[in-house]
């Protein structure tokens, strides 16, 4: 539809993709847009947006939470050799890429690779469903007389629900963790690590590395949109034409806004596997300076090259198998 990469549509262009559209339900078409867009609040905490009430009432909103999370499965799974060497590079400090394959393949084979996954992806339909959920009831407080709520509303009420599900999902990552790190032979199974550490650690040992986590939500989000819109501004102002930037502008400036969101945000997420692996009673500012003072600044940010290099298949993985999947459930892409 956007003939001039400008990242708008305008009214011929609206027009000519209409008159070649194979729907002829106007409808049809409002709805593919609609269920087009996420609100991203941080690493794996998407939310979808957003559901007319014919979608609630109907049921059809469940179809695009199946295909969500079977995308979602899919690509961590096929990703998952990628994270696990993150989290080992957080928690262990192990050199390099190819040192820390070396190291898993040697201590548990293939199939280590893939510790802490079964998990990973377990979680998904619970995470979706209680974000779904939350997300929906924190909007409807601050529609009232309004049809549509603006970006301010839908990104509070985003990161309100990522925050909640977190809460009553957080054990899982506290599970992941542990079975990513864990040596062969440590743990039999989910069920058989989480017995393990409620005897020897309690209760408490569920929520370590919870408030980093909880900090880190708005950071991510905040600072994403407000780089974002900051570059788009600064070229406009620069730019001696009047037309609008360019989708190669509009996608560096998404780059380098997400780059920054990961970025501001990362030692949060360090520290927060550090405390989730460690049964040491640490804090989180005493987690800080001991990273500090053993590591430096750059130990804040080990394990980074890795959770980039996830990211590109990450996201191509999880678009194709989302759309494919949609497709099988009888949701239209028109």
């Amino acid at each position: 539809m956007d003939k001039d990469g400008t990242l708008k549509i305008d009214w011929d262009e609206w027009r000519e993709y209409l008159l070649l559209h194979p729907s002829q339900n106007i409808h049809d078409i409002i709805a593919y847009w609609r269920h087009s867009t996420v609100i991203d609040i941080g690493e794996n905490v998407i939310v979808p947006d957003d559901f007319t009430e014919k979608e609630l009432q109907s049921g059809m909103w469940w179809r695009y939470l199946v295909a969500g999370g079977t995308a979602g499965a899919v690509s961590r799974t096929c990703t998952a050799p990628l994270d696990r060497l993150k989290v080992l590079q957080q928690v262990h400090g192990k050199s390099g890429i190819r040192s820390g394959f070396k190291h898993m393949l040697e201590e548990g084979g293939v199939k280590s690779l893939w510790r802490g996954n079964g998990i990973n992806v377990f979680k998904i339909a619970p995470e979706s469903a209680l974000k779904f959920s939350f997300y929906e009831n924190i909007k409807s407080l601050f529609k009232k007389d309004k049809h549509e709520l603006g970006m301010a509303e839908r990104f509070i009420s985003g990161s309100l629900a990522g925050a909640i599900s977190q809460t009553i999902i957080y054990p899982m990552e506290v599970l992941k963790t542990r079975l990513a790190v864990r040596k062969t032979g440590q743990y039999k199974g989910i069920f058989d690590c989480a017995k393990q550490l409620f005897g020897i650690e309690g209760v408490s040992c569920f929520y370590k590395g919870y408030i980093p986590n909880l900090i880190g939500i708005l950071p991510y989000a905040g600072i994403d949109l407000c780089v974002y819109e900051t570059l788009k501004s600064m070229y406009l102002a620069r730019s001696k034409s009047k037309q609008d930037p360019s989708i190669f502008v509009i996608l560096t400036c998404g780059t380098i806004s997400s780059t920054c969101g990961q970025l501001t945000s990362y030692p949060l997420a360090l520290v927060r596997t550090r405390l989730q692996a460690h049964g040491a009673s640490h804090t989180m500012t005493s987690m800080f300076k001991d990273i500090l003072r053993k590591d430096g600044f750059r130990g804040l940010y080990r394990g980074l090259t890795p959770n980039f290099m996830k990211v590109a298949p990450a996201v191509s993985i999880s678009y194709v198998v989302y759309e494919h999947t949609r497709t099988a459930l009888g949701v239209s892409s028109t």
